[in-house]
């Protein structure tokens, strides 16, 4: 079978197209034929190499963390052959083999049947950088979210931009907000639908204090990181919550510890590691309902095929892309 595979860490350059066998299943395992996969940065940081190395399966790797398929093995999965499925958590293309490649041998725990409404690209851009998971478990399960309140998730063409701000308004958000950095990026948010915060023409404290009436959000979902995170955490309500997802600007940022003192702030970070294998599945099956609906609406900003994973890495990291990136395999 085809698959993307490197030897070693490094840039781009070091994705290959290789022939290998197709997985055998260990007792229990489940086989899936993989139709698309989704582009995360997680692959980028892994392929790097700027993970620890105890954190990473020995090398060659094969990427990708998530993607959809056919089951062609059910294994212990309890799903007929042939039922179509996405990967639902798991550590692929990191600890184990990932979803880049023809065939991908899984836990059972970790495949998700996909409802008929939903076709595969549907699917695969809901998983690609589960931006739509990530808000549903960090909205429900760690920030105590209440319809009625208010949520700002920055990034406006990032997952948990686009994601938070469709998960917020289905959960009853008040309010749902997001950034962009230029005046093109929230024009193009705002004929998508989305409540953007232009950060060229104004602060974030400002533009969520002229949406809000000056009370300030009840949630922030920061998958940005950087000056996002001190500036979000002064556009926080009293008794507000920040859960940070990510840091694709920074790692680093500066706050003014008075927005912890006089707000009473909550702070959390988030990790899948936190949920367990049935919270993650029990999520994604409502999202994928949602979806079925059109209650949600995942956006893809371009396809490649495989044997371009390379330029599909390049795309997410550097093209500025407005939705998912993904692979057909």
């Amino acid at each position: 079978m085809r698959a993307i595979q490197y030897d070693e860490f490094g840039g781009y350059d070091v994705l290959r197209v290789v022939d290998v066998p197709v997985p055998v299943p260990d007792d229990g395992q489940a086989l899936v034929r993989v139709t698309l996969a989704g582009v995360n940065p997680l692959d980028d940081t892994v392929r790097s190499g700027k993970l620890p190395a105890a954190a990473v399966r020995p090398l060659p790797i094969r990427p990708g963390g998530f993607g959809v398929g056919v089951l062609t093995e059910p294994g212990a999965s309890g799903l007929p052959a042939g039922t179509r499925v996405i990967l639902s958590g798991g550590r692929y293309g990191v600890g184990a083999d990932g979803a880049w490649a023809e065939y991908i041998a899984v836990d059972p725990r970790h495949v998700v049947p996909i409802p008929d409404a939903v076709d595969d690209t549907a699917a695969a851009a809901l998983t690609a950088a589960t931006g739509h998971l990530t808000a549903y478990l960090a909205l429900s399960e760690l920030a105590g979210f209440r319809p009625g309140q208010s949520v700002l998730a920055p990034g406006v063409a990032g997952g948990v931009g686009q994601g938070g701000v469709d998960v917020a308004r289905v959960l009853g958000a008040g309010a749902a907000i997001t950034t962009a950095t230029s005046t093109a990026k929230a024009e193009r948010g705002r004929a998508a639908g989305f409540e953007v915060i232009d950060l060229s023409t104004e602060s974030l404290r400002d533009g969520v204090h002229r949406l809000t009436g000056g009370k300030g959000v009840d949630v922030v979902l920061d998958g940005v990181g950087g000056s996002v995170t001190g500036a979000a955490l002064g556009a926080l309500a009293v008794d507000g919550t920040l859960v940070s997802v990510g840091y694709a600007a920074s790692t680093r940022t500066e706050i003014d510890v008075t927005d912890l003192i006089w707000k009473n702030t909550h702070i959390h970070g988030f990790r899948f590691a936190l949920f367990t294998p049935e919270q993650i599945n029990a999520a994604n099956t409502h999202l994928l309902d949602l979806l079925a609906r059109k209650e949600i609406t995942p956006l893809v900003d371009r396809v490649f095929p495989l044997e371009q994973a390379a330029q599909a890495q390049r795309h997410l990291a550097e093209g500025s892309p407005f939705g998912r990136v993904l692979l057909t395999i």
